[in-house]
């Protein structure tokens, strides 16, 4: 069975969608599938390779505009073989740069699984496509229950990505009082409200320390306060050596879980909120808008200990059913039909 997948930015990009395809895509190499991911040629990636078994195709089509889209269209055009030769079809949120070949494929089975939001406040526009995608899509994913809520979508799957149960030992000497963030350096990962709210736990605790993993338009801002380091490729690794994990994504949240981290998780618009509060792992974490509440909070469970086992334990359990191979199981059955 051939795959073909459809995503903006793939590895050696790093982000929630480039990890949830490429660790979707290896598993299903692994079974015996043939996986192709058609995504943007960005800098100097090389044109065709694989990565993990996935045959990665890649299409120049510049900066985003208003002619953008007319681009990613003569691109996959020169590359309708992939189209015609792949038994399913699935697009990561950009359906719309399948949209003229479903018409050209009607029987072609074409599914969606959409990641996240576009940014808030939620344009009347952005629902309309999304709504588009789902009618013209055979099937879809959503990644969190908020989407049903803010983007009426009638998901056939909801999710919240996968994990892998964490291998290596917990650092035995790393400091009580620490957080490691990880995430986008900008304005949706709440990065600056974490910053905040660490600068009031040093008036109480002076040595909590804070990394920042991350990249980003408030790199050189944060580095001036903190110490931060770039992404790389298994970021999760640097939970081992923290106590706390400041992350707001799913993805991150569940890798803090695997590491046995309480997470403290921030909003600072009602689809963030929903976001987190929607989810089924809500009650096992600290979720705020304000830094001062994230300080206090943070305070709280460096006294009370065993509170904060409680809510761990319950996360862990909670995730450990939450992995990649039931990902792709939950691809699988999606497109059961195809």
């Amino acid at each position: 069975m051939t795959v073909l997948f459809f995503s903006r930015r793939f590895y050696p990009q790093i982000g929630g969608v480039e990890k949830h395809v490429m660790e979707v895509g290896k598993r299903m190499v692994n079974r015996g599938f043939r996986v192709i991911v058609i995504t943007e040629m960005l800098g100097v990636d090389n044109k065709e390779e694989v990565i993990n078994g996935i045959e990665v195709r890649r299409i120049r089509v510049g900066r985003d505009s208003k002619r953008k889209k007319y681009k990613v269209w003569v691109e996959l055009w020169k590359m309708r073989n992939f189209i015609q030769s792949a038994d399913v079809i699935h697009c990561h949120d950009i359906f719309f740069w399948y949209l003229p070949f479903r018409f050209l494929y009607p029987k072609k089975p074409v599914y969606t699984t959409f990641h996240g939001y576009e940014s808030y406040p939620i344009s009347r526009k952005a629902v309309i496509i999304r709504k588009l995608s789902e009618k013209l899509s055979w099937g879809n994913i959503c990644i969190g229950d908020f989407i049903k809520k803010w983007y009426h979508t009638k998901p056939n799957f909801v999710s919240y990505g996968g994990v892998e149960l964490a291998t290596k030992k917990e650092n035995k000497n790393k400091k009580k009082e620490s957080a490691v963030f990880i995430g986008r350096l900008d304005e949706q990962t709440g990065i600056l409200t974490y910053i905040k709210a660490w600068e009031i736990i040093k008036k109480k605790f002076p040595n909590f320390d804070l990394l920042v993993v991350g990249d980003g338009e408030y790199r050189n801002m944060i580095h001036k306060k903190t110490k931060v380091t770039g992404f790389q490729e298994n970021s999760e690794k640097y939970l081992q050596n923290y106590h706390y994990a400041f992350v707001s994504r799913y993805l991150s949240i569940l890798e803090a879980f695997a590491a046995k981290k309480l997470v403290f998780a921030v909003y600072d618009n009602p689809v963030k909120e929903d976001y987190l509060k929607l989810a089924p792992f809500a009650k096992f974490i600290v979720i705020e808008s304000l830094p001062e509440r994230i300080a206090e909070k943070v305070a709280f469970y460096l006294d009370y200990p065993e509170d904060e086992k409680i809510l761990v334990d319950k996360a862990y359990n909670w995730m450990k059913d939450q992995t990649w191979d039931k990902m792709v199981e939950t691809y699988l059955k999606l497109w059961k039909n195809a």
